[in-house]
């Protein structure tokens, strides 16, 4: 059969899991990791990173919005999917996924978020008009107290929230990397350090994500970069990043030092099928060119301009080696046959539900989607000063 090589079980001959399931994991690692940047602010006092929390969070809500639809678009029958929450399985992760959504996003992000907008949000409901002042209105939920007493309430509970989200997050995402440990029957994904490694590779993944997008923010609201709070960002991501790379070295090294029956197979995949997507893409272009550049801007004394170009690339380069490596955990997995004597591909189609075309539109959709909250949600520092003094002044 063409790209078929070897033995292959009919069943393995094409692949169930396509780009949307690579796509799901990188989604929500987006979202984990803008959360946890968010939590250096408000729980662990970094206040260099301080003009990214907002973003942060409404990134995280933008991405997490998006996270079920590639769920969604793969399953044939999306509809039944309300089920596992009117018959909840607790031996079954992917079932109990949905409740840990539905927590994160009702119970943490979006209470967060309205308990740090709530007096800009007042403040909105007084000064807009026409639609506008009906909706702020009703984001008041009836609560029109922005005292001193009740904005130090907001505060502290919206530090408990976010200690709550911390786990959260890692929940989150780190169920993903669960599913793919806990998966025996392929050697692939049968490591204990997955759902570790996926939490890590999240982190990276987010803390790049908006400090790319505080940076291009910047640039189109033509205002001054705070360069303070790029370079703090940019510090965290590549302490994160040396870490998610020791453990990924890790779980390489076991892998080689074990040498089990699965080897011979996984080494020839390693040497062709994924040498381009996670030798070239995840490990060089993907991994450690970015924390050599990331090395270097902390070792050296660059112009401002130098440091954001390199920051821009590094930073993209993260974006795409955090993809190839979700790309090579759900896709590479599934190439090679149980039996280790087959090889199959996979072809990627244009147009169809699972296809290129579709994929690119879950990946830009969460942007549009952070356009519009970040319009009706300034996250912006000197635009909450001016809310927070006409919210005084009423």
């Amino acid at each position: 059969m063409p790209g078929v090589d070897g033995f292959m079980y009919p069943n393995e001959i094409s692949l169930y899991w396509s780009v949307l399931i690579v796509l799901y994991p990188y989604i929500t690692g987006l979202v984990a990791g803008a959360f946890i940047l968010a939590s250096l602010v408000r729980v662990f006092r970094v206040e260099a990173v301080g003009p990214t929390y907002r973003l942060a969070l409404l990134t995280a809500l933008a991405f997490l919005l998006v996270a079920p639809l590639p769920l969604q678009l793969h399953l044939g029958h999306p509809e039944r999917s309300f089920e596992m929450y009117l018959t909840p399985h607790r031996t079954s992760a992917m079932a109990m996924f949905g409740f840990v959504y539905l927590w994160y996003l009702m119970a943490v992000l979006t209470v967060e978020i309205w308990l740090d907008y709530r007096a800009d949000i007042v403040a909105l409901s007084q000064s807009t008009r026409g639609w506008r002042r009906l909706f702020y209105r009703i984001l008041t939920l009836g609560s029109s107290n922005v005292s001193e007493r009740a904005l130090h309430i907001d505060e502290r509970v919206g530090w408990f929230i976010t200690l709550i989200g911390i786990p959260s997050a890692f929940l989150l995402h780190g169920y993903v990397g669960f599913i793919f440990g806990s998966i025996k029957a392929n050697p692939w994904w049968s490591s204990p350090l997955m759902p570790v490694v996926f939490i890590f590779s999240a982190m990276v993944s987010g803390i790049a994500a908006v400090m790319l997008l505080y940076m291009a923010a910047s640039r189109l609201r033509r205002q001054p970069i705070d360069m303070r709070c790029v370079d703090t960002t940019a510090q965290y991501l590549l302490y994160t990043f040396i870490v998610d790379f020791s453990l990924e070295m890790l779980d390489l090294i076991h892998r080689i030092y074990e040498a089990d029956e699965s080897f011979r197979s996984l080494n020839f995949m390693v040497h062709t099928k994924l040498w381009f997507s996670q030798v070239i893409v995840q490990i060089c272009f993907g991994t450690l060119v970015p924390i050599l550049l990331l090395a270097f801007v902390q070792v050296t004394k660059l112009s401002t301009a130098v440091r954001k170009r390199l920051y821009v690339i590094s930073g993209s380069l993260t974006l795409i080696g955090i993809f190839a490596m979700r790309w090579n955990v759900v896709i590479g997995g599934q190439l090679f046959s149980k039996s280790f004597l087959g090889y199959t591909t996979y072809k990627m189609a244009l147009a169809t539900r699972e296809g290129l075309l579709v994929s690119i539109g879950l990946t830009i959709l969460p942007l549009f989607i952070l356009a519009v909250l970040v319009k009706l949600l300034p996250p912006w520092p000197k635009e909450q000063h001016v809310l927070q003094a006409a919210a005084g002044g009423d």
